[in-house]
């Protein structure tokens, strides 16, 4: 049985020690199709921009409790959505404004490991 994770990033250590790993740009309908049966595997401090997500792309998005450790193997993916644009928020401020999401470019890639 294979698994599929919903991240905004990859690590080394999600990776088993040896594997052949492709990875490949997808569209948001690739992934509003696909995201139903992922796995969240991120982190809840960063609500914010998974309400961008939502906001941007009607992506909805279970925020876990906590960020669960990623341990893939053969036949596992991760979908990556990468955020560039989006300012640094603080203890002073909790969320983007539709400005801001607006302007920032989302991408997603498909990382399965072989």
């Amino acid at each position: 049985m294979t698994t599929t994770f919903f991240s905004f990033a990859i690590a080394d250590s999600m990776f088993p020690a040896s594997a052949t790993v492709t990875r490949r740009p997808v569209s948001v309908d690739e992934v509003r199709e696909i995201l139903p049966a992922c796995i969240p595997a991120l982190n809840p401090s960063h609500a914010a921009t998974i309400e961008a997500a939502r906001v941007r792309y009607n992506l909805n998005v279970t925020i876990p409790e906590t960020a669960p450790r990623v341990a893939l193997v053969s036949g596992d993916d991760v979908i990556v959505m990468s955020v560039r644009g989006l300012p640094r928020l603080d203890a002073t401020r909790h969320e983007y404004t539709a400005d801001e999401i607006s302007r920032a470019t989302f991408e997603f890639a498909r990382w399965e490991v072989l």
